[in-house]
């Protein structure tokens, strides 16, 4: 696993390959490519990892998720580990959130079912 320096000013997202599975205790992350698996210790951390993809950066997501200035070195440690092990990827072009073009695309199957009906 390499370092990675982890900017939370810079846009994130869960990778595609990445399985998320809630549990009591915060959540299991599953990468299908590398076959690690990562735990969240925690209901905030998996707040801030659902919504990486809807925000313009990691510290909007924490900010949002209720994280407050003092514990963001904390949750800067944490999403670090998570993008060593490849489980969050920056994201290329910020505006585009992986949740949005999957709303794009189930927008266009339904228009597609919708004129051969």
């Amino acid at each position: 696993m390499t370092p990675v320096t982890f900017d939370l000013d810079r846009a994130w997202q869960v990778d595609a390959r990445v399985s998320l599975r809630p549990e009591p205790f915060g959540a299991l992350l599953y990468h299908f490519g590398t076959r690690r698996l990562s735990f969240l210790k925690n209901q905030t951390v998996l707040a801030v990892v659902r919504s990486l993809a809807d925000h313009p950066s990691a510290r909007a997501a924490c900010l949002a998720a209720g994280v407050r200035e003092a514990e963001l070195p904390a949750y800067a440690r944490a999403l670090a580990a998570l993008a060593s092990s490849n489980m969050i990827t920056e994201r290329t072009n910020p505006l585009f959130s992986a949740r949005v073009i999957g709303d794009q695309r189930d927008s266009q199957h339904q228009e597609k079912e919708d004129s051969q009906a």
